[in-house]
This record gives C-alpha cells, sequence and structure tokens, in this order.
C-alpha cells in the first residue's frame, strides 16, 4: 500500500515541476515590446543637461535597453525622421508603454517638453520561435 503512495506523490510532484517549467516556457515566449521615440530638441543645453539626466536613469532602471539613441537617420522613403530618434527594447509591450507612464520618467519628461517636441509609441515585436 506505501507503495501506490509513493507513485502517487511522484506523479504529482512531477505533474507540478512540469507545469513550472511549462509556465517559464511560455514567459520566455512572450515578444518583446519596442518603444520609438522621434524628438526635434530645440535646446539641445537644457534637453541633455535637465532632461537626458533625469530621464536615462528612470528608463534605465525600468530595464530600458537601447538599441539606438540619437545617432545619424536617413530617410528612405516618405518624409525625414525627426532630427533624434530613440529605440528602445523592453521585456514586453506591458512594461515598455509602464516604463514611460511611470512617475519618475513623466517628471523628467515635464523638463523635457520645455526643449524639445516629442512623439513616442510602442511597438510589440515578433514572437520568437
Amino acid at each position: 500500500m506505501r507503495t501506490h503512495y509513493v507513485v502517487a506523490l511522484s506523479a504529482a510532484a512531477g505533474i507540478a515541476i512540469g507545469a513550472a517549467v511549462v509556465q517559464t516556457l511560455h514567459a520566455q515566449a512572450k515578444p518583446a515590446g519596442y518603444i520609438v521615440a522621434e524628438i526635434d530638441v530645440r535646446n539641445v543645453e537644457g534637453y541633455t543637461k535637465e532632461f537626458l539626466s533625469k530621464a536615462g536613469p528612470a528608463l534605465d532602471a525600468a530595464g530600458a535597453k537601447f538599441l539606438a539613441r540619437g545617432g545619424k537617420n536617413e530617410g528612405i522613403d516618405g518624409a525625414p525622421p525627426a532630427k533624434r530618434v530613440i529605440i528602445s527594447q523592453f521585456d514586453s509591450l506591458e512594461k515598455a508603454v509602464a516604463a514611460y507612464k511611470a512617475p519618475a520618467y513623466m517628471e523628467a519628461r515635464k523638463i523635457g517638453d520645455q526643449y524639445a517636441k516629442f512623439r513616442i509609441f510602442a511597438v510589440e515585436g515578433v514572437a520568437p520561435k
């Protein structure tokens, strides 16, 4: 009789471990979220010293991985991009949106609005295969 309990308990433990592994694999398969920001900076000194010094750490703390950060850009078809383009990656679309709606970023943005015009949007990436 004791053997039946051991077998049943082992099966239950195996199912629980299997369920945990499946949840972990599903979480890893979630597509990344990307932020694309087009920024027309009117006052470079104020933007750099006052805005970036606050916005950068706020976004870093939210998990931003910057893929492009204001480097050279070129229009290919249609209107050319704004003078400054930022592309950042987050673990998910939800985390990307939350980073830019977080109080720390919103405080920095009040300063940034004095020195630049922003167009920011979030895009969900392609799910990993």
